[in-house]
């Protein structure tokens, strides 16, 4: 497994976040393409989260655009459809070896088939890193043996293997400095 520690940490071209819904796998997909960006010329970020319509990377468009950051979503995003479609511009982001990708995927194994489609040419390159998300304080994933079969899901559907674990535990405006520290033996 990988530790992300500040900037040292050398990104894969392809940097994946996966995780159950509410993990805040997004929020941090966001983020780690506004950091890749500031030692990288080119990024694109792809939402493959086409089964939770509520947190979209398409939230944030307005920024990422800003900051020069290209953005691959469902033309659906943020409307009242949802339609499970992908738009043919992530196959361009997964093969184009001169972009750094990150990768925001669905919550559970009907999310990660998604991802599953790239599967190959991802692992076919080699340059990845899958991140798994977690948050103990979510409903469905309290217990870690239920975070456990969470992330073989992911995997088994996704068919890529997971590199690092990011550790999110928190209850939005609420945490304390106690409930972060809780969930390191989590």
């Amino acid at each position: 497994m990988s530790l992300i520690q500040g900037s040292d940490f050398n990104f894969k071209r392809v940097s994946i976040v996966a995780g159950h819904y509410g993990s805040g796998k997004t929020n941090i997909a966001v983020n780690l393409a506004l950091h890749r960006k500031k030692s990288e010329e080119r990024v694109t970020i792809a939402d493959l989260d086409i089964v939770n319509p509520y947190y979209r990377t398409k939230d944030s468009a307005e920024l990422l655009s800003e900051r020069g950051i290209l953005l691959v979503s469902s033309e659906y995003a943020n409307t009242n459809v949802d339609v499970p479609a992908l738009p043919a511009a992530v196959y361009d982001a997964v093969t184009d070896r001169s972009v750094g990708v990150v990768i925001d995927v669905g919550g559970d194994d009907r999310g990660a088939l998604a991802l599953g489609r790239y599967s190959d040419y991802i692992r076919e390159e080699n340059d990845y890193d899958m991140f798994f998300v977690i948050n103990m304080y979510r409903p469905l994933t309290k217990k870690p043996a239920d975070t456990l079969d969470v992330f073989r899901e992911v995997e088994s559907a996704s068919g890529l293997r997971f590199s690092g674990i990011i550790n999110n535990s928190n209850l939005g405006p609420l945490t304390t400095a106690e409930d972060v520290a809780a969930s390191t033996e989590y």
